[in-house]
């Protein structure tokens, strides 16, 4: 196993893995044991009203249920507000964050909904207001693995975003930059939905002086409706059972090479293969529907 590659999976329990997640799931995992290395499980439960009784352990069985095996213990981000309320005490420390009063609807009425900094010399209390970071290093671009330099819209990066939320709960982007930083994450492999907070992510890192891990976003999948498959959509929950062919259309919306004689294979023959043949370079760019 090598020790210079450790990459991960971070679902949220906000419902069970569908074949969106599969392909996030299984392309991270593909990536990090085609290079002998670290595949990490992380369950980010920070957000409990978004989450679904049960969801995090149907989860973790659905990756079992499917051959991704993931390596040490979980991660539950719901164990992890120490962590987080010491980061968010540092970056207070270093004067790199503000409270911010400003209700929802008054940013809804700004350019582009994107927040103004209205707050940043205010000096507000703690009560009753959210934190924003100040950005003082905002990141415009970034060399995605697969997909090549990717620019963000230039308003979006220098927003002083909010790392914690008003209601008292963890932003998800601090919540994700702390855990990468301190699992030694060097590759986050994951859907292209989250290109934009990856930018946010990345400004984090920047700020607090870590390492930044190397990001590589996968195609999504889109259902009739033109529409990314999700758990908001709706997305039908991935098939209990024989998890071959869930697995080999998995491969196949990522490009990767399948053999018609897939059904002799067990379903960790099928995986080892896959990890042999893994070709990042026959990964499309573009994102997709769901193969039949």
């Amino acid at each position: 196993m090598s020790a210079s590659y450790t990459g991960r999976f971070a679902p949220s329990p906000s419902g069970e893995l569908h074949f969106g997640s599969l392909i996030a799931a299984l392309g991270s995992f593909l990536r990090a044991r085609a290079q002998q290395g670290r595949w990490r499980v992380r369950i980010e439960d920070i957000d409990p009203p978004r989450e679904v009784p049960g969801a995090a352990a149907r989860i973790l069985q659905q990756l079992e249920q499917h051959g991704l095996h993931w390596d040490g213990d979980v991660l539950w981000q719901s164990q992890r507000h120490e962590a987080y309320g010491e980061a968010l005490s540092w970056l207070q420390r270093q004067h790199h964050s503000y409270y911010c009063t400003c209700p929802r609807s008054r940013i809804q009425q700004l350019p582009d909904g994107v927040y103004d900094g209205h707050c940043r010399s205010l000096n507000h209390p703690a009560e009753n207001a959210a934190l924003r970071l100040k950005s003082v290093s905002p990141v415009f671009c970034f060399q995605d693995v697969l997909r090549g330099e990717i620019h963000a819209d230039a308003a979006l990066a220098r927003e002083d975003f909010i790392i914690h939320r008003r209601d008292g709960l963890f932003a998800y982007n601090l919540a994700v930059v702390v855990d990468d930083h301190f699992q030694g994450i060097t590759e986050v492999v994951r859907g292209a939905d989250l290109i934009e907070p990856t930018v946010r992510q990345l400004t984090l890192f920047r700020q607090f002086g870590w390492q930044a891990p190397d990001y590589l976003h996968l195609p999504l999948v889109i259902n009739p409706d033109g529409n990314k498959l999700s758990k908001q959509n709706h997305a039908a929950p991935l098939p209990a059972g024989d998890a071959r062919p869930a697995l080999v259309q998995a491969l196949r919306f990522l490009g990767q090479p399948v053999g018609e004689g897939w059904r002799d294979l067990s379903q960790t023959a099928l995986l080892e293969q896959a990890v042999d043949r893994w070709d990042l370079a026959a990964v499309p760019r573009q994102d997709a529907s769901m193969p039949q």
